[in-house]
């Protein structure tokens, strides 16, 4: 399927100045969408060896509180911790701030982790399980259509992670496929990384976060 070039910066253009103009409504909303962040300092590497880091990108939680397809990202926390913790393992949540790659924001995640795995997770939804010994672009499980990962899938990622953690070789969590899918939310997604990457830091720490649930 062909994409016009002209009408996709068009489109992102336009909502890019919606996005703008409702910015500030939406930052006062993000206490509202489930949970509270609060950053409690720099994150540290961890010692112990049965936790999984979830590392959040720079937007997460803050100027968006949803994903691409407006599952709540409280509820994409809620289903990773319960996934992790199906499998006995803790999770820690840090905020990434330097960049808003999904894949160096996991890696950042498992160079964390005492147990040496991570899980990255974008503002949109887009989603990797790492390990600290991989190169940064490798990674063990990606989900890049992030349209088509719901709630079940986000739980089945926590539960995959913990398994990596404890020195396991579990099958990949299965994936739904759609053709349609990148057209359909191609202008969107990339509205939303502009607006996660214009809160990058690339000299900012990564920040330990509570969470708490409404």
């Amino acid at each position: 399927m062909a994409i016009d070039e002209r009408l996709l910066k068009s489109v992102i253009a336009e909502v890019l100045k919606e996005m703008n103009a409702t910015s500030a409504a939406a930052a006062e909303e993000s206490c509202s969408e489930g949970m509270t962040i609060t950053e409690v300092g720099d994150a540290q590497k961890g010692t112990n060896p049965n936790e999984v880091v979830l590392g959040v990108a720079p937007a997460f939680g803050a100027s968006q509180t949803k994903n691409i397809v407006g599952i709540p990202h409280a509820a994409i926390i809620k289903e990773i911790m319960a996934g992790l913790e199906e499998e006995g393992v803790a999770c820690r949540i840090v905020k990434v701030y330097r960049t808003s790659d999904v894949s160096f924001v996991a890696h950042d995640a498992a160079e964390l982790s005492g147990s040496g795995i991570g899980i990255g997770i974008q503002s949109k939804g887009t989603t990797v399980i790492h390990q600290k010994d991989l190169p940064p672009l490798s990674n063990l499980e990606l989900f890049p259509q992030c349209p088509l990962i719901d709630l079940e899938t986000y739980r089945a990622i926590g539960k995959n992670a913990a398994k990596y953690a404890k020195g396991e070789s579990p099958n990949p969590v299965p994936v739904r496929n759609d053709q349609m899918a990148r057209p359909k939310y191609q202008a969107l997604s990339a509205v939303l990384h502009i607006k996660e990457t214009e809160h990058a830091d690339r000299n900012k720490a990564p920040k330990a976060l509570k969470v708490e649930f409404k």
